[in-house]
């Protein structure tokens, strides 16, 4: 019989190679065992993988569901780290789900957690999402600024995250933007 752990690191597996319908059950297994041996956290965080489970399959108000149980979870255990990463996860639900103003809401709340955590590459990742969100919104100085931003936090930028902090400087400097 498989630990918890590696039932979590089968899902894992199975998530990355896209085989989701397989990592849902192998994930509530875990969770089930995590449950089982009095791990509340590992319970919660085998919660948000079945959520991101059912986010890639577009099943927005599942993942939806389950990810708000985590980050009850989450909150109740002081736990800013992972309460942060369910409100970044939730701000991607709520795009699926088309709704702007709650995904804004839960990726600055998460933004703001970072922050205060120290934890810059979370923080950069996260102005990144919202940054991509303002550009699919047609919000191209507000994407760019955001994207400013966070590529300025960010730590070894890529190649392509190099021309794009380029783009999003000159963007913003040509616009003015500010973030507020």
């Amino acid at each position: 019989m498989p630990t918890a752990k590696e039932l979590q690191e089968q899902g894992v597996s199975l998530f990355q190679q896209h085989d989701y319908e397989a990592a849902a059950r192998v994930f509530q297994e875990a969770r089930d065992a995590y449950t089982n041996g009095g791990q509340d956290d590992m319970a919660a965080e085998m919660k948000v993988n079945v959520g991101l489970v059912h986010s890639a399959l577009n099943e927005y108000q599942q993942a939806l569901e389950l990810m708000q149980e985590a980050l009850r979870t989450f909150q109740e255990q002081g736990d800013k780290s992972r309460t942060a990463q369910v409100l970044g996860n939730l701000g991607g639900v709520y795009i699926g789900l088309n709704d702007k103003e709650q995904a804004l809401n839960h990726y600055r709340q998460a933004a703001d957690v970072f922050m205060e955590l120290d934890d810059e590459e979370r923080y950069s990742e996260t102005l990144m999402a919202i940054g991509q969100m303002q550009i699919r919104d047609w919000k191209f100085f507000e994407g760019a600024a955001y994207y400013q931003l966070a590529m300025e936090k960010k730590q070894n930028l890529t190649g392509t995250q190099k021309i794009i902090k380029r783009l999003s400087n000159l963007i913003a400097s040509l616009s003015g933007a500010r973030i507020g």
